[in-house]
């Protein structure tokens, strides 16, 4: 996200004799990116992009407080001026009970409010001006007072009109399924169970805290009392409600980002001040301040060694610990060898570990200013087995290609849709806790899916499609992490002679002698057309055609072959070179013969009888095939003598 601030009203939380320029620069290398400075008037307007953990500075005074500690790094005088607020006392003796507040789950952590009798007008032209010099539309004094505290502090707050809400009830509550609301945008939007809403205590929802106010409370031109509230929240809820609702507003970007909870009380003694000085506030009735009044400490020990070692260069303690300071850490106690370091409230949320303090002293210090070493080289020697993962994965990827696949690469997780068009069970597989979608929600237990999906999305692109995946799946394991399989999974739309013969000419390319393929009997496959593939006995993958009611959940209008494959069981058959035989000098027979075969028959059936029969066969090709008509080639020779074609055509099968 991005804030506008202006130049002058820097000013009033920095002193220093940087220009709007060299603020730009020098807290573009060293803290917020400043993307932009542009001259307005007799002002100038910084355009900052807040990244999304550092929502400090998304503020007057949070700029104020990066800029005072940078700037002097590059030789620049900068000091911060922190205002003096005085916190507001009810201007009578009666502190009546004018406003109550009712949350009985805590949804709001902090809460503070007041009830004001003010006057609606115009905003003094300098409030004005600011906020239109940062993209903020003046309205009138209430609304442009809780945008301009917003701004200048960091966390937003709201105005409601006093009267409107009736009952002097505030009841913080989770809205009912189904429930409607009308933003100030005038739009209507459905709420769930997971929203937090403010009601009025008779069911009427008055507010969508920390994202949009609603119409039915806002204040108008003839407001004579107000509400003056802000209040602390879930950063996830906020999240989840803007995202769903689609309101994305600048409230919402900062209470998603878990803001900073004591400004919030510096924000409600900021808004009170401003509503007394341009709105003609008078606090009539107690002021309200519920919830913790400062956070929970958070301390962090680190040694002066770490901030050597992970810099990569040495800087001076006296430096180290003035950095810290100035950023707002409280240096608890140190030594020569180490500092314990107390976190401020607007960096809890942020700052966790000991390298966090090395990056908050490496980018004030300046990246700029640590040396260009590289660091070096280093070889991690990987087991065996992870090792000839990655040297396999990348010499069958090769062949894979050569051969004319397409290589494709799916994320791990599919979604229920896909699962139940495999004709598998949802319940087999893993399933995330918290998917960001329907469609990545349930971890792959067969790699089958996915390039089901990539035919379906590719059919009418290109006639003929050949791909192929070598990825992991996860099998599930009661109480403990899945089993990662490494399967390779190859898929055509042409024909199942063609999907043979890519099996064929990979396993020749690696080596592996007399693969077996014999009948299969799997789901995914047509039960007509299908087999598995053995290597000493041990099934490895199997192939077919897919199964038509398959076929037909995906929306699959050609045909389509798959072989699949347990990768880490193939290449561990693999050889690295052929077994030697020694050139025969003697003759070699050549025969063919066609063949009438039902359906029990084979080729791989027919070639083991073939060699059974023969000592003198050294190899048998396929020809052809027409309905049920099988054409082979049988190679006959002997490794003695010179065979003549009648013994061959007598050892023929």
């Amino acid at each position: 996200m991005n804030i506008k601030i202006t130049h002058n009203w820097l000013m009033e939380y920095l002193e220093t004799d940087a220009t709007p320029d060299e603020i730009k620069r020098f807290l573009s290398l060293s803290g917020p990116s400043i993307e932009s400075v542009t001259k307005v008037g007799d002002d100038y307007v910084y355009d900052v992009e807040v990244i999304s953990n550092r929502i400090d500075y998304a503020s007057v005074v949070g700029i104020a407080r990066e800029a005072a500690t940078i700037l002097p790094m590059f030789h620049k005088r900068a000091e911060l001026k922190m205002p003096h607020v005085v916190f507001p006392e009810p201007d009578n003796d009666d502190q009546r009970d004018v406003l109550e507040v009712i949350d009985p789950k805590n949804l709001c952590p902090n809460k503070y409010a007041v009830v004001m009798e003010i006057t609606v007008g115009k905003s003094p032209s300098y409030v004005k001006n600011r906020l239109e010099n940062c993209g903020v539309r003046s309205l009138n004094n209430l609304i442009d007072i809780t945008n301009y505290v917003m701004i200048e502090t960091g966390h937003p707050c709201h105005v409601f009109d006093y009267d409107r809400l009736k009952t002097g009830k505030i009841l913080v509550r989770k809205a009912k399924d189904g429930e409607s609301i009308i933003t100030l945008d005038g739009k209507n939007h459905l709420l769930n169970s997971n929203d937090v809403v403010f009601d009025d205590g008779t069911g009427r929802i008055v507010d969508l805290p920390g994202i949009m106010g609603l119409q039915n409370s806002v204040v108008t031109d003839k407001t004579k009392k107000i509400i003056f509230w802000i209040e602390t929240n879930d950063p996830k809820l906020i999240r989840k409600t803007s995202m769903r609702l689609g309101i994305r507003t600048l409230a919402a970007s900062i209470n998603e980002k878990n803001p900073d909870p004591e400004a919030a009380f510096s924000a409600f003694k900021k808004g009170i001040a401003l509503f007394q000085k341009i709105a003609h506030g008078k606090i009539i009735g107690k002021i309200l301040q519920i919830g913790p009044k400062t956070h929970k400490i958070k301390s962090i020990k680190i040694s002066y060694e770490n901030f050597d070692r992970l810099i990569g260069v040495k800087i001076e303690r006296s430096t180290i610990n003035n950095i810290l300071t100035n950023l707002g850490f409280k240096i608890l106690k140190k030594s020569d060898s180490e500092i314990l370091v107390e976190v401020p409230s607007y960096r809890v949320a942020d700052v966790s570990i000991g390298e966090d303090l090395v990056e908050e002293v490496a980018r004030i210090y300046g990246y700029h200013n640590i040396p260009s070493v590289l660091q070096p080289p280093a070889y991690v020697e990987q087991p065996k087995d992870m090792e000839d993962l990655f040297v396999f994965q990348s010499k069958l990827k090769t062949f894979l290609k050569h051969l004319g696949l397409n290589e494709v690469i799916n994320y791990s997780m599919i979604s229920k849709q896909m699962i139940e068009n495999s004709l598998l069970r949802t319940e087999d597989h893993l399933k995330l806790n918290n998917p960001i979608s329907e469609e990545i929600e349930y971890l792959r237990l067969y790699l089958t899916p996915s390039l089901l999906k990539n035919v379906k999305d590719n059919e009418g692109k290109k006639d003929e499609l050949r791909f192929f995946e070598i990825a992991k799946v996860y099998e599930p394991r009661p109480n403990d992490l899945p089993i990662e399989k490494y399967h390779l999974i190859i898929t055509v739309n042409t024909s199942i002679e063609e999907l043979k013969g890519m099996i064929a000419a990979l396993f020749e390319e690696m080596n592996i002698a007399n693969p077996v393929f014999e009948n299969g009997n799997h789901e995914f496959f047509d039960k007509n057309i299908q087999g598995e593939i053995k290597i000493s006995g041990e099934r490895v993958g199997t192939f077919g055609k897919i199964n038509p009611e398959i076929k037909r959940r995906f929306g699959i209008t050609t045909d389509a072959f798959v072989g699949y494959f347990n990768f880490q069981k193939i290449i561990s058959y693999y050889k690295p070179f052929k077994k030697c035989q020694p050139i025969n000098p003697y003759s070699t027979i050549k025969l063919d013969k066609t063949f009438t075969i039902n359906k029990d028959d084979t080729y791989q059936s027919i070639k083991e009888k073939a060699f059974n029969k023969s000592s003198l066969l050294r190899r048998v090709e396929f020809v052809s095939f027409f309905e049920n008509k099988l054409t082979l080639r049988f190679y006959y020779s002997s490794t003695s003598r010179n065979i003549t074609e009648e013994e061959a055509k007598a050892e023929l099968v």
